[in-house]
């Protein structure tokens, strides 16, 4: 029986640690049934991780995978460093970059049609429906809206699950724009140890869009697919006796095989992004986490330190471990709206911010089955929309989003804790709000011109 429960809480542990991966994948177990309202599941209310210490059945685990349950996750997405191992993003010493603000109050009430409805909806009562954590909305550089819910604040931070994807698509097209990194070499060229894996034939550009042909389920029924052991890999906890497997990221990579050939279709997967923030240590000498600090993050006048997750050996987990403030996410967004500066100054070349902005492969995008999203392409870990307003963003599980439209001048950052994991679960309430606010802003900016 002492096996069973073990096996058990690691089953859980790996579960939680998967959830923190994926962008489109639903993984939350019964997600057919219904969830407690955004309301009802207020983790402030239910008292989770309240006392000292907190009654027994308000304490939250990662080891048995508690903390990941719902609506127990709605607490632990703005608390993960209580949890778990994790390494900082420093923002250095430099002055916060502050924004005006000029709040609008008229946004609240703005409605929009849902995606296949008929019904309007407002955008508050949105918020709502895709059990928000905090939004924020910049206009032309000024913060015109801004809201939180449940246990975050202003000061708090929250996991950005695979918005972090883009954080290191973002730092490889830097580093591609510079001449530091060849998109059209092998992964192998640069890291050797991949030469044996399905990685190792792949170019830059094909890991960088998730083109590659790898062998790597999500299929969480499948107590075989490759993203258990993706999992167990990067799982910080000591490893049970009788485990065999690999035992950090780097080691499970090499242990990826073919599947398809390279460049043929969009795949979303995981590893690509593991497999990338390796190229990047070892083209720059220095893991993700010290990375994205010195290029990205003592440059944006953040406001906080961010931080991301580790596995057993300190490596940071690329494909979704970091977790951010609100603002700060959004400091990032405004930054690549204004074309890669940050008061005048340049961060990020011209030259990748508009490769990304052009977008990736548009039939690569459609062969890999995302019908929801018709038209959209993928280009160095950024969704590309190619809606009129050329909107792109950032997604991950769960309704963590950075979505970015030039044509209105607009950044909107928001943290959720969606009870499913899947973006298709709030994507209908979500696109049509975004792209209705920024109708709106447009309007203001032709009426001030």
């Amino acid at each position: 029986m002492n096996l069973i429960k073990k096996t058990s809480r690691i089953k859980a542990s790996l579960l939680a640690i998967a959830c923190l991966s994926i962008g489109v994948t639903s993984i939350t177990p019964g997600a057919a049934q219904p969830f407690p309202d955004a309301q009802a599941s207020d983790p402030k209310k239910l008292g989770w991780m309240q006392g000292s210490p907190p009654p027994a059945d308000k304490i939250l685990r990662f080891e048995d995978g508690s903390y990941f349950e719902f609506p127990a996750m709605r607490w632990s997405v703005s608390n993960f460093r209580q949890l778990m191992p994790t390494i900082s993003v420093s923002r250095g010493s430099d002055p916060i970059h502050h924004f005006p603000e000029h709040p609008d109050a008229r946004i609240d009430s703005l409605t929009f049609t849902p995606t296949g409805s008929h019904q309007k909806m407002r955008w508050d009562d949105a918020l709502l429906e895709n059990y928000t954590d905090g939004i924020l909305v910049l206009h032309r550089g000024k913060l015109v809206y801004e809201r939180y819910f449940g246990v975050l604040t202003r000061e708090g931070q929250h996991g950005a699950m695979s918005v972090t994807k883009t954080f290191v698509g973002t730092l490889a097209a830097m580093l591609v724009a510079e001449g530091k990194l060849d998109e059209a070499k092998s992964v192998a060229f640069y890291v050797p140890e991949l030469a044996d894996s399905a990685f190792g034939t792949a170019t830059i550009r094909e890991l960088m869009d998730m083109t590659t042909g790898i062998k790597f389920s999500e299929d969480y029924a499948d107590p075989g697919a490759e993203v258990w052991a993706h999992a167990a890999a990067g799982n910080p906890l000591p490893k049970p006796a009788e485990y065999t497997g690999p035992r950090s990221y780097h080691e499970f990579l090499q242990t990826v095989q073919p599947q398809g050939k390279h460049g043929e279709a969009f795949h979303y997967r995981t590893a690509n992004t593991d497999a990338l923030g390796w190229v990047l240590a070892r083209v720059t000498g220095k893991n993700v986490a010290e990375l994205l600090s010195e290029r990205i993050w003592k440059k944006i006048g953040a406001e906080r330190d961010a931080y991301m997750s580790v596995d057993s050996t300190g490596t940071p987990f690329a494909g979704g471990g970091l977790n951010t403030s609100l603002r700060d996410l959004a400091r990032f967004g405004e930054m690549i709206r204004d074309h890669g500066q940050v008061e005048g100054k340049q961060v990020i070349p011209p030259a990748a911010i508009q490769d990304i902005r052009n977008g990736g492969n548009k039939a690569a995008f459609a062969a890999g089955g995302y019908t929801s999203l018709p038209g959209w392409s993928y280009r160095s870990m950024w969704w590309i929309t190619h809606n009129e307003h050329g909107a792109f963003m950032a997604r991950g599980v769960h309704g963590q989003t950075l979505y970015i439209d030039p044509e209105a001048e607009m950044v909107i950052a928001r943290f959720a804790s969606h009870p499913v994991a899947a973006n298709a679960a709030n994507d209908a309430t979500s696109l049509p709000a975004w792209h209705a606010l920024a109708i709106y802003l447009k309007g203001l900016n032709e009426n001030s011109n």
